[in-house]
């Protein structure tokens, strides 16, 4: 999670430096670079992480209205197609990671298989966090009940005008 706060963070402020630098007349190309660095690393770390905690999938809706054991099933299916996405994304992206260095990114003459390195990278952690998943799922079940929340007491407008806005 610190990991996509660091490339949206990144990815942010290279465009605003790219922004101040091109309006001041003298831009500084590689930001160009940096950017798509930041944005690309950034999506897929963020798929990794989404998988992790399961937000990024709504297959999960599905799951989600089940119980006992045709939830068991459909959530082992909905991980083993996970899975498979993840092999999918390790291995043709690695195989366009090699195929990365024969082209430059410009102004640095950088392999443009440096960008492509995120796919494998993701399809690597996408895994394993399946992975984590269905051993945690095996071992406590699939089905925990998300915690209620407590209702937040809201004031009416009229109310915070006459006391003044006090808490």
């Amino acid at each position: 999670m610190i990991l996509c706060g660091v490339c949206l963070l990144g990815f942010s402020t290279a465009v605003v430096f790219d922004i101040v630098t091109r309006t001041l007349g003298t831009p500084w190309l590689w930001l160009q670079e940096v950017t798509s660095t930041f944005f690309i690393y950034g999506i897929f770390v963020g798929t990794a992480v989404a998988t992790r905690r399961n937000d990024h999938l709504y297959l999960t809706a599905v799951a989600e209205a089940l119980h006992g054991t045709a939830r068991l099933i459909v959530e082992i299916v909905i991980r083993l197609v996970v899975l498979g996405v993840a092999f999918a994304l390790v291995y043709f992206g690695y195989l366009n990671f090699l195929r990365g260095f024969s082209s430059f990114r410009m102004p640095s003459l950088t392999p443009i298989a440096s960008l492509y390195a995120a796919i494998p990278l993701a399809g690597i952690l996408v895994a394993l966090f399946t992975i984590e998943q269905l051993v945690n799922g095996w071992r406590n079940g699939f089905d925990h009940p998300e915690p209620l929340e407590e209702p937040i007491e809201v004031k009416p407008i009229d109310s915070v005008a006459s006391d003044g806005g006090a808490r």
